[in-house]
């Protein structure tokens, strides 16, 4: 899919809210608009989404100009201040049981804590949102806005005025963008420098111009599905190891069968017994007159 904004332009009450502005941005694509802060971030993120009309000019998805509502449930806006920006009272609880709300899914506390731990904040859930570092807030306001399955584009609204290193709001959008979204990230010109885009400061007529496309990626990589907010660091690899080869044992043999064998096998000679051998004859008399022989114990045939 394909959003193409053609001689766009957006009129205030006394200045040009947005100067003319073609843009093209499509599903797989990441794209960085840089532009100093108050010169039509705003007014782009909306009427590049169906939110606001424009004064002059078109816009299409897929080469077709279609109803505004037709666009805007194919779009969502992330952190637009003043349009889409959570209240900096809230927690982080509350803001995700609102953006999965607004996504039509169901948000129990028990479907908030699930979200929260499949992205390790349960610890976070009790923090305003505004005490969240940058990079953590931009990335959970971009997934809770795709929660919603009929979401194909993704505008990511100055994520560099909430601090931290641009690298990390950017990959969040080149991750959101290799899971098939098309993705918009506007920022300040400064911030499009430190990302590596060589652009030379607003001078003189520059400071009044619209935000231009700086840099346009295709992520190569697709995520397992839309609205990952982050991509977790590849294991490190080290040489690889052979497994070590245990040594073959014997088996042990089988108690059965070694019983067996010892009652097939005859017992083992006995020793030979070394007691000297008596050589006092052996009486051969019978043993009925060696009983009439011996003595009798009465003591009446001892008197006679």
């Amino acid at each position: 899919m394909q959003i193409t904004l053609s001689g766009v332009r957006v009129d205030g009450r006394r200045d040009p809210m947005l100067e003319a502005t073609d843009l093209a941005w499509s599903t797989g694509e990441c794209l960085l608009v840089a532009g100093e802060p108050g010169h039509g971030h705003t007014a782009l993120a909306l009427v590049a989404t169906g939110r606001f009309v424009p004064s002059s000019g078109t816009v299409r998805l897929d080469g077709a100009v279609v109803p505004p509502p037709a666009l805007r449930a194919r779009t969502a806006v992330v952190d637009v201040p003043g349009i889409s920006e959570p209240d900096d009272a809230l927690s982080l609880a509350d803001v995700v049981a609102e953006g999965l709300a607004l996504a039509g899914r169901r948000s129990l506390p028990r479907d908030v804590t699930r979200w929260l731990e499949e992205r390790a904040l349960t610890e976070d859930r009790g923090r305003r949102v505004d005490q969240l570092p940058g990079v953590v807030r931009t990335a959970v306001l971009a997934a809770l806005a795709t929660e919603n399955p009929d979401v194909r584009f993704v505008v990511l609204t100055l994520p560099d005025r909430h601090g931290g290193e641009p690298s990390g709001w950017w990959e969040t959008a080149r991750t959101l963008a290799a899971s098939g979204l098309g993705v918009l990230v506007q920022c300040t010109r400064s911030s499009a420098r430190d990302l590596g885009v060589d652009l030379p400061p607003a001078r003189g007529a520059t400071l009044h111009e619209p935000p231009q496309v700086v840099r346009r990626e295709t992520p190569g990589a697709p995520a397992e599905e839309p609205g990952a907010t982050a991509v977790l660091p590849a294991a490190e690899t080290g040489p690889a190891v052979e497994p070590e080869v245990e040594d073959e044992l014997e088996p042990s043999p089988d108690p059965d069968a070694r019983a067996e064998e010892e009652l097939d096998d005859p017992p083992d000679a006995a020793a030979p017994d070394n007691t000297p051998i008596d050589d006092t004859p052996i009486d051969d008399t019978p043993i009925h007159d060696s009983m009439a022989a011996t003595p009798a114990d009465d003591p009446q045939e001892e008197a006679r």
